[in-house]
């Protein structure tokens, strides 16, 4: 068994993923790539569960500005109508005001993950106006309105940095109907069950949000957590690995796959190799199977190209899915 195959879960019993697309007469191939997913590195503030990059405080890779000029090249030369940045915690990037500021022109939607404490920090003061001044759409994490669910995924004290950095946003525009910046928030599990529907899901955070705290923001995202990195040790630390992936196999929607995010999105690492998605950059699974570097790359990926795919990719296909 190599590297790769060791990153994502293996079960004994399990129909391998690849497997069930073939019973399904189904195949995962590459549609007209429209997002460009930039992961600026590992490093992070926090230290949570639920993280399949193992993102936290003690990892120190960080893209530098030689591959952020190649990153920009390139989207120069082919045009993404999306490019999303994430991490770990970009705002933790020294470069970051750079990268946002040459992209901004060559897209129409300009994304940015948050965890929200790395955008607490007195140091990142400067970067909500930058995101004001560039329309910059920001995905913020939070995965409960209760605090001790929140918290035993993220860390102590998380809730209220986290709420507080909510309410700034809002005081600048952000989330607040007709002013143009949005604020969309982003949900998990806690522990190694599915997610809730998320229209309900959405009617409950945003009642809460506003009755305990006065806050708004525009739609949620709530996903199943995926069986990679901190999470999938968890998961075999308390002996729920076996029963999570078999409540995600017998989750398992045809109807999503059609809509997957690896269809039309191509990710590329704080080293500038290229992955179909974050997860199968998480998973090791390079671009199509291929290593390839972004300064190889002249033009979109190539339309029908087979899509890495291993038995992770059960959590994007479960329930609604994760598109």
């Amino acid at each position: 068994m190599n590297e790769q195959q060791t990153k994502s879960p293996q079960l004994a019993g399990s129909q391998r993923f690849i497997d069930r697309l073939a019973e399904q007469q189904l195949t995962l191939t590459r549609e007209q790539t429209t997002t460009l997913q930039i992961n600026t590195g590992l490093l992070c503030d926090l230290c949570c569960r639920h993280c399949h990059l193992e993102a936290g405080p003690q990892r120190s890779e960080l893209m530098s500005r030689a591959t952020m000029e190649q990153i920009i090249a390139h989207a120069r030369q082919v045009h993404y109508p999306t490019i999303d940045i994430t991490g770990g915690a970009p705002e933790l990037v020294p470069d970051l005001a750079y990268l946002i500021e040459r992209l901004a022109p060559l897209t129409e939607r300009l994304m940015l993950r948050t965890n929200l404490t790395a955008l607490h920090r007195s140091d990142n003061k400067d970067l909500i106006g930058l995101f004001q001044r560039h329309k910059v759409v920001l995905v913020a994490s939070f995965p409960a309105t209760n605090a001790a669910q929140l918290e035993a995924q993220r860390g102590v004290g998380v809730m209220d940095s986290s709420l507080q950095m909510l309410k700034r946003l809002n005081a600048a525009g952000y989330g607040i109907a007709g002013s143009g910046l949005q604020l969309d928030l982003v949900a998990s599990p806690s522990g190694a069950f599915l997610p809730s529907g998320q229209e309900q899901a959405e009617k409950k955070f945003k009642r809460d949000l506003a009755r305990k705290w006065g806050l708004e923001f525009n739609q949620l995202y709530i996903f199943a957590n995926m069986p990679l990195g901190r999470f999938l040790h968890w998961l075999q630390k308390s002996d729920n690995l076996q029963s999570y992936m078999e409540k995600l196999t017998a989750g398992f929607n045809p109807c999503t796959v059609d809509g997957l995010m690896c269809r039309t999105l191509l990710s590329v690492n704080w080293d500038g190799y290229l992955y179909d998605c974050d997860f199968n950059l998480a998973a090791g699974f390079p671009l199509a199977g291929v290593t390839t570097h972004i300064s190889e790359l002249n033009d979109y990926p190539e339309k029908g190209m087979a899509i890495a795919v291993g038995e992770h990719c059960y959590a994007c296909t479960a329930g609604s899915g994760f598109t």
